[in-house]
């Protein structure tokens, strides 16, 4: 069943309801770095969206959106933002990105001055991927010995 028609606008799911519908361990380690490297909590929020309507989970830092998060059925979706301030970085980075991530780079139009990613979230690489991105929104306190989580 999709995610959209398990739960209405007025039937929040709970962490362990979205974690069993996405079925992968990958959910945990993303979701797990995100609140041990930048001590954030998520949140949850309905969106009427036609891109990807539902439930969805957001994480932010001091105001400044990590990510989006969208359960998918065995996989989710992380929506991650290049902003102005990432563009050069993650220009110079996209070669060590898997092909999938930098073709959606190339794709992705720029809508007030960012490129919006929608990443299917399906493998260990594509995930180290997101997580890049995300520290080029916002770095972790203490650099390399941030938790890996892996």
């Amino acid at each position: 069943m999709e995610w959209i028609s398990l739960y209405s606008a007025n039937t929040q799911p709970t962490p362990a309801e979205i974690a069993q519908y996405i079925n992968h361990p990958l959910w945990t380690k993303l979701t797990t770095y995100l609140q041990d490297n930048y001590q954030v909590e998520p949140k949850f929020t309905y969106s009427g969206c036609s891109a990807q309507p539902g439930w969805n989970v957001k994480y932010q830092k001091a105001g400044k959106s990590l990510c989006t998060l969208y359960p998918m059925d065995g996989f989710f979706i992380a929506m991650v933002t290049i902003g102005r301030k990432e563009e050069v970085e993650a220009e110079l980075l996209a070669p060590t990105f898997t092909e999938y991530v930098r073709t959606l780079m190339k794709k992705a139009d720029k809508l007030n001055g960012a490129r919006w990613l929608m990443i299917e979230v399906t493998d260990d690489e594509i995930l180290e991927n997101v997580k890049t991105l995300i520290r080029l929104r916002r770095q972790i306190k203490g650099g390399e010995h941030a938790k890996t989580n892996n």
